[in-house]
């Protein structure tokens, strides 16, 4: 978990990120709607063939054998990078740990689950420096064992196997993490152009560091989680627990686990900084083509080895740096410490006259002891009272920090994998955790007659198709293809906080949840109410189809369960609030980002294309679907029929647009100056962004108002069934 420093750290460049290109788009037209983020993780990219299914690989993987194979690895020490104390404990741990540290909670991206260390911007941050000899290093493995094992699973592994041969009884580990081909390159990190720019940059108010911009958790541009020299390159462990406390909360992490990982974090492995910082090459994707994919070479010494330089920061935490024990809190609580520098300059913590048997020796000499090291962050455990108290507290009770340690490695590693449903291999731990968002099992079916019935009866509920769609709607809309949290099955939105979120209109939700909960009671067979939501959605759209003279059956398939209260991470959901919901016309509150950027980002958690964004906007309107039934984009005098209307009157050059607001347009006549439609930004952008507009004008041809309603509905589809990982 070693982290970057400024100043004299070594990796600290003083120059611009990025030299502008001048041949993109963006260079020409800054502030043009890119839609590349919903091209993502385009399948193009991927080298392997197309009906390759990586769960089912990983089921034949004999994870036993990669398990040994990893602690022969582990307890060796390569030529071209030898380990540390003979072993590559530290090693493999930081790489994981910084895979999977990535994560922030409030949009679910970053962590392990795509293995997207491999590629830029994440393989070149300082704070990455040398995960690539870790990558390298496992090379062996991932070649023996194929596409059976992705790059996101072997690295987790690698660090949980770690923990493991260090002495520590760990949770459990579980596979899934499907790897990645490209980089994600739209991907927010910041918009600092120069890598650990100063931290005013990021917040509101540098005094306050809750107002770290969102949704951001690390506090600098390159780092995972803190500046270990302090804030701004400070030493101050007050101010640095501010930062720790915001930046791991951003993960999901409360106090206690944060202790808890900055304990064991640091038990193992130690920091490297013996050297000149300006000695170190290019990173990564900055170095040149002899380097073969590896970055930070160190032209002194042998490089590597007692040469090597990380952090800049220089030393073990602890006196036996390959065990998992308590000496981490042993060190810190019964020491003194004080200010220092490293050999390459960075600033950290030595202990006041310590004795010689309390000091680690080196990593490659055990006939020499050398002075542990803390970082602001670890004392920032001695200083914060908070921290302080659960700090002694698993001093006293070292088996309490052992198993709050491996709850919290497992979480680290595993938050952005989903329900556990997801998980894979004989590893997996059988206790149900409330980070996973539980769902109990259902144990019925439903036939084609039955979901007829059904259907029948929602819609002849007295429930208005808008009523029934915008539920359906709101309900499935939370899903995060980022985490795989959220979607409709669990039917969360009748639980708090859902149920009294804004943009879910609790009165009108309640009313609809009421009806449904009347229609469930009535059922011969107990049907979920997480189904009968999707399904009276559904319906809905199918009846609008067939008003608009298209007859077509939208794909159901039952077994959404239904959360308890008590299964329900309140704090943790809160970040799944939509602050803006462009299929719906909502927005809560002013943005520094325009309402169709928002859209897009809502989209590419959905896992939606651009033409499938398109069509569900343009059915979403004349659906009648719009947040507190505006009229904004409704441009249609069929509310409720499944038409083509949004895109024909879209591209009808009989109206102009005129502005009326900053988020606000009419739709006006050329001929008789009348106001026919209003619109906002969302709307309008499908027929100003050249891309979005080609699509709009498919949608809007005579000969494809079927199409149009056949894309709707499997658009529409897509979404209800985001979370059914059992039927993809």
């Amino acid at each position: 978990m070693t982290q970057n420093s400024q100043g004299k750290c070594p990796f600290h460049q003083s120059g611009a990120q990025t030299t502008l290109d001048t041949t993109s788009n963006s260079f020409w037209w800054p502030n043009a709607l890119n839609l590349d983020i919903l091209s993502q993780h385009d399948q193009k990219t991927n080298p392997l063939d197309p009906d390759f299914n990586y769960a089912e690989a990983f089921k034949s993987l004999d994870l036993e054998a990669v398990k040994a194979d990893l602690r022969e690895l582990i307890n060796s020490s390569q030529e071209w990078w030898p380990s540390d104390y003979g072993s590559y404990i530290g090693m493999f741990v930081r790489t994981a740990w910084h895979l999977a540290g990535s994560y922030r909670k409030q949009d679910g991206r970053g962590g392990a689950n795509t293995g997207n260390q491999r590629f830029a911007p994440l393989n070149s941050w300082p704070d990455n420096v040398n995960t690539d000899k870790g990558r390298r290093l496992l090379w062996p493995i991932k070649k023996k064992y194929g596409n059976k094992l992705s790059w996101g699973d072997l690295i987790v592994l690698a660090g949980t196997v770690a923990y493991d041969v260090a002495g520590l009884k760990t949770f459990g580990f579980a596979g899934g993490r499907e790897d990645i081909w490209h980089p994600e390159k739209d991907i927010y990190w910041g918009e600092e152009r120069q890598w650990l720019d100063k931290t005013e940059n990021r917040y509101d108010d540098v005094n306050n560091r809750e107002t770290l911009e969102n949704p951001l958790s690390a506090v600098q541009m390159g780092l995972i989680y803190v500046n270990p020299e302090g804030v701004d390159g400070v030493q101050d462990p007050l101010r640095t627990a501010q930062d720790m406390r915001v930046t791991f909360d951003r993960m999901g992490m409360d106090d206690e686990e944060t202790v808890a990982l900055t304990v064991g974090g640091h038990t193992v492995g130690k920091a490297h900084g013996n050297g000149k910082a300006e000695n170190l090459g290019a990173d990564v994707e900055g170095a040149d083509v002899e380097f073969q994919g590896l970055g930070w070479h160190n032209s002194e010494g042998t490089g590597n080895g007692a040469n090597t330089m990380v952090s800049g920061l220089e030393g073990a935490w602890t006196t036996h740096p390959d065990k998992w024990d308590n000496e981490f809190l042993y060190l810190l609580f019964t020491y003194e410490w004080e200010k220092t520098l490293s050999p390459a300059g960075a600033k950290q913590w030595e202990p006041v006259n310590i004795k010689e048997e309390d000091k680690p020796v080196d990593a490659h000499n055990p006939n020499v002891r050398r002075n542990p090291m803390m970082t602001d962050a670890d004392m920032a455990l001695k200083f914060d009272p908070v921290y302080r108290k659960i700090a002694e507290d698993f001093y006293q009770n070292p088996d309490k920090l052992a198993d709050a340690f491996a709850r919290g490695w497992f979480k680290l590693t595993h938050r952005d994998m989903g329900p556990k449903s997801r998980y894979l291999g004989a590893d997996v731990p059988a206790e149900d955790l409330i980070w996973q968002d539980p769902i109990p099992a259902v144990d019925y079916t439903l036939s084609d007659a039955e979901v007829a019935e059904l259907k029948a009866k929602l819609l002849a509920s007295g429930l208005s198709s808008a009523e029934l769609i915008a539920t359906a709607w709101d309900s499935a809309r939370t899903f995060r293809g980022s985490d795989f949290r959220g979607g409709a099955n669990g039917a969360r939105i009748r639980l708090a906080p859902q149920k009294d979120w804004e943009g879910n209109e609790p009165a009108r939700l309640a009313k609809v949840l009421a009806k449904l909960e009347e229609i469930q009671a009535g059922l011969a067979k107990k049907v979920s109410i997480a189904d009968l939501i999707v399904l009276g959605g559904t319906a809905a759209v199918e009846a609008a189809a067939k008003a608009a003279g298209v007859d077509i059956t939208a794909p159901f398939t039952a077994g959404r369960g239904d959360a308890a209260q008590e299964q329900t991470d309140v704090y943790s959901f809160e970040d799944l609030e939509p602050k803006a919901d462009g299929f719906r016309n909502f927005v809560k509150a002013d943005y520094a980002v325009q309402p169709e950027e928002l859209l897009l980002d809502r989209a590419q958690l959905l896992g939606l294309t651009a033409p499938e964004m398109t069509v569900l906007i343009g059915g979403l309107r004349v659906l009648g679907a719009n947040f507190g039934d505006s009229k904004a984009g409704v441009f249609t005098g069929n509310i409720g029929t499944l038409s083509n209307d949004f895109f024909v009157t879209l591209t009808d050059m009989a109206y102009n647009w005129k502005p009326t607001g900053k988020n606000s347009y009419n739709i006006v006549s050329r001929a008789t100056g009348e106001t026919k439609y209003t619109a906002t930004r969302v709307d309008l952008v499908f027929g100003s962004n050249s891309i979005l507009r080609s699509y709009a004008e498919v949608y809007a041809q005579d000969d494809n108002k079927a199409k149009f309603v056949k894309d709707f509905v499997a658009a529409w589809t897509k979404v209800m069934n985001a979370d059914r990982f059992d039927v993809k």
